[in-house]
């Protein structure tokens, strides 16, 4: 293959020895260093000028790091004159995002903590109080006593007293809105002593009490006689003071899509080769072609060569997400079909979900079917509930095999009989600490994508074609 060039990142370098030796080139010549301050240093050695360049880089490991040297050596080939730069990722940060919150060791809340997660109560309406620092009287009066079927209570700022006391007084009742009871606008005087002015106060119209503009309307609470009192210091209430379960302020998680999309482009990307995305819309991001490639293909070639009597087990989805996947593993290979659904039915707790079941799975082989194992709750969970059913054998076959913290440990002691990953992440350490795994190559399908790409062929039969390999 002539005017291409495949550079290596320090993710996975493993890999891209093997898609090089299948497309018969050699890697990029690419110096990998950090400064004393931990910042990323690239060094290029061959010349990518009007050449093709693929550059190679997984998202695991010190996923930061990775993404920032990522970007930086998309920016030197673009800077360099590449003719085209295509980023291939086998496993893509950032594309997953949690619908619920978890613990700092990625294990999902049983219960969310109090003052984390506002959720609307009932039927009422969101009501939020702005931010104010803690002990700062809000001249607002109790939650208890505003009407929130209202969404749209004033909540009105007495930090500048003039003007409050000259709009309150312009609104009070006892004046029409021409500006007095007679039409006639209260007036204003300011004092001047050695040189100083003092605040302007109210002077009553003639034939009004002066009693009725000694107070702004809004800082007038109701009490239990009828009569309006005053309210002072000791009577506001603080923001520390509010309690959370009666507010509305929905808890809201950032979405980094498209700024990572942005990022791609602006480096210099002109192309993206991914594998499996945990949520296809993320394609949806880009402005640029976006290749997600399946592991599909390669997980039907692994069963049908490595798991004895595959005729009669069953793909099982541990989640609902996941079960168009499973389904297309099943349709070729003609296997029955189960689900795993998490059902909320505790009122009280409705964040604690029960998995349950959808299927028959007894006296029978399962194959669990997932695109990425983080902390490996759900995949072991999904296996205890078949193991419960009266599942015979279970097999765990996962395209992204991250394994952060103790997940490997958890799988060791479940009741997953083996766990088949791909190599889209090093899997070096995890087979050491697990015999139960096993790795599939997904060297191959990069390797034929990157050639047709290069040579202008069409991609579509790496989705449709079963027996690439």
């Amino acid at each position: 293959m002539r005017n291409i060039v495949v550079l290596s990142g320090s993710s996975h370098p493993a890999l891209v020895d093997q898609i090089c030796a299948r497309l018969g080139v050699s890697p990029g010549q690419v110096k990998l260093s950090k400064f004393a301050n931990k910042e990323t240093n690239v060094e290029i050695g061959d010349s990518v000028r009007n050449k093709d360049v693929f550059i190679i880089q997984s998202g695991c490991g010190a996923v930061n790091d990775n993404l920032m040297e990522l970007l930086i050596m998309l920016a030197a080939c673009k800077t360099a004159s590449a003719r085209r730069i295509t980023a291939v990722i086998p496993c893509f940060p950032y594309a997953r995002q949690p619908d619920a919150p978890y613990k700092k060791n990625g294990m999902p809340l049983s219960r969310v903590p109090p003052n984390v997660f506002f959720g609307y109560t009932g039927a009422s309406t969101p009501f939020s109080l702005p931010v104010t620092p803690a002990g700062t009287p809000l001249q607002t009066p109790s939650l208890d006593r505003i009407d929130r079927k209202n969404p749209f209570d004033k909540m009105f700022d007495s930090t500048n007293e003039s003007n409050s006391d000259i709009e309150s007084a312009a609104t009070s009742p006892t004046l029409s809105p021409a500006g007095g009871a007679n039409g006639v606008a209260p007036a204003m005087s300011g004092l001047r002593i050695e040189g100083e002015v003092t605040k302007p106060r109210l002077l009553a119209p003639r034939g009004i009490r002066p009693q009725a503009l000694s107070q702004p309307s809004h800082l007038l609470l109701p009490t239990t006689n009828g009569n309006p009192s005053v309210m002072n210091p000791q009577n506001c209430v603080t923001s520390d003071q509010v309690n959370p379960h009666k507010g509305g302020y929905k808890h809201w998680v950032a979405r980094s899509g498209t700024l990572i999309a942005n990022l791609l482009v602006t480096a210099g990307a002109d192309h993206i080769i991914t594998m499996d995305l945990h949520d296809p819309q993320f394609q949806g991001f880009f402005d640029i072609p976006v290749d997600n490639l399946y592991g599909q293909p390669l997980m039907v070639k692994y069963i049908r060569d490595k798991i004895p009597n595959w005729e009669d087990a069953v793909v099982v989805s541990p989640d609902a997400g996941g079960a168009k996947r499973a389904t297309v593993i099943a349709d070729k290979l003609g296997m029955e079909f189960a689900l795993i659904h998490k059902e909320r039915r505790q009122i009280q707790a409705p964040h604690k979900s029960d998995m349950m079941l959808v299927g028959d799975v007894k006296d029978k082989v399962c194959i669990l079917v997932d695109d990425i194992a983080d902390t490996s709750f759900t995949i072991t969970k999904a296996a205890k509930v078949l193991q419960q059913n009266g599942a015979q054998k279970i097999y765990a076959i996962i395209t992204h095999a991250i394994m952060s913290g103790d997940a490997i440990t958890r799988i060791q002691n479940s009741c997953i009989d083996q766990v088949i990953v791909s190599n889209s992440i090093p899997q070096e350490e995890h087979l050491a600490g697990c015999p139960k795994m096993k790795v599939f190559n997904v060297a191959p399908i990069f390797a034929e994508a990157i050639r047709r790409i290069h040579n202008g062929e069409s991609v579509s039969m790496l989705f449709d074609v079963m027996d690439l390999i």
